[in-house]
């Protein structure tokens, strides 16, 4: 394979970053040419929406989606800081379920963002917290994800009516963006002083009380079998280690879809396919970071926990399952799929 011409040099936020092999495609099946679009148009895409994405990932380390050939080719999460990571962006040591721990990048400015795009990362996740305190979440994520027989209509049905849980119990501000795919993502900025679990615990009574108003339409149930067609209220997103797509992301799909902060009252009208590396330059370019001031505001679990002890004390509603590679958590659930538990009995 030859060479994908000369490296370039980009200037990003007063530091240049090298970029080898610019031209090589990334997406092939995007954009009205018919070339689709090369590892230099991406890193021209963040650099577009800099101060957007340097917002969703200040200080929290931060895991990358890779995909040094593009999306037709391998991909791998990188959990562990590069060796050759450059000395001027920060890490931060984050622990795994298991008790291991890793030192993950922790992006400051946009040149990491253009040095991560270089080894072909089109999609960040940062965990919930800062690299400062990385036991304490920041952030409650609420994962509004369609299941078979349901697509993104149905999951902005369900964000309106969560918008309604949230400021009920507590107050709280939630700050919707698309997934980049079928699906909803809604994060809410919270005092970071709560534990993983007490923040998992908080998802699950919210979801749980969404559930209750839309029965047809929401459902927290763990295992596929019994979810039906319903948007999922994914809760184990909150548990340790596990992350969502930053804002202003790309998406390793054929179109290069990102995920693209809204505002509440652009909800029902803006589609997933609206927002692409080409044309969320154009709407950054008109209106900026829609969500630029998230972290002005912090709020309390408060009354979601004690909405989540009333579930257990009155509707006898405890744990849920955890994802199956954490070891068992106490008060959880047996995780086994329950046709195949009442298989056994």
């Amino acid at each position: 394979m030859g060479s994908k011409g000369a490296a370039v040099e980009l200037e990003a936020g007063g530091r240049t970053v090298r970029l080898s092999s610019p031209d090589k495609v990334f997406f092939p099946d995007a954009g009205a040419s018919g070339k689709g679009y090369t590892k230099l148009d991406l890193a021209h895409y963040f650099l577009a929406v800099g101060d957007g994405i340097v917002r969703a990932l200040r200080d929290r380390p931060t895991t990358l989606e890779r995909y040094p050939d593009g999306v037709t080719g391998e991909s791998f999460y990188q959990k562990r800081a590069a060796k050759n990571l450059p000395d001027w962006i920060p890490t931060a040591t984050i622990t795994f379920p298991s008790g291991r721990t890793a030192d993950e990048m922790c992006p400051t400015e946009i040149a990491a963002v253009v040095w991560a795009a270089q080894y072909g990362t089109l999609t960040f996740h940062p965990w919930p917290v800062r690299g400062d305190d990385p036991d304490h979440p920041d952030e409650l994520r609420i994962d509004l994800d369609p299941q078979p027989g349901t697509d993104y209509a149905d999951a902005v049905h369900a964000a309106r009516e969560l918008r309604a849980v949230l400021h009920e119990f507590g107050g709280l501000r939630g700050w919707p963006k698309t997934s980049g795919g079928r699906g909803l993502h809604v994060f809410v900025p919270i005092e970071p002083r709560w534990t993983f679990t007490e923040v998992r615990r908080a998802a699950i009574a919210c979801g749980r009380e969404l559930e209750r108003r839309m029965p047809r339409s929401v459902t927290t149930a763990w295992w596929k079998e019994e979810r039906g067609e319903r948007i999922f209220v994914d809760f184990n997103q909150t548990a340790r280690d596990r992350t969502i797509a930053s804002a202003y992301s790309v998406r390793a799909r054929p179109n290069a879809p990102v995920s693209a902060p809204l505002t509440w009252d652009e909800l029902g009208d803006a589609l997933p396919r609206d927002f692409d590396i080409v044309s969320m330059p154009r709407r950054y370019a008109e209106v900026g970071d829609v969500h630029a001031d998230m972290d002005a505001e912090r709020h309390s679990l408060d009354a979601l926990l004690e909405l989540a002890d009333r579930d257990e004390k009155d509707r006898g509603l405890g744990d849920l399952p955890y994802p199956p590679e954490y070891p068992k958590m106490p008060g959880e659930p047996k995780r086994v799929q329950p046709s195949r538990a009442r298989h056994e009995d």
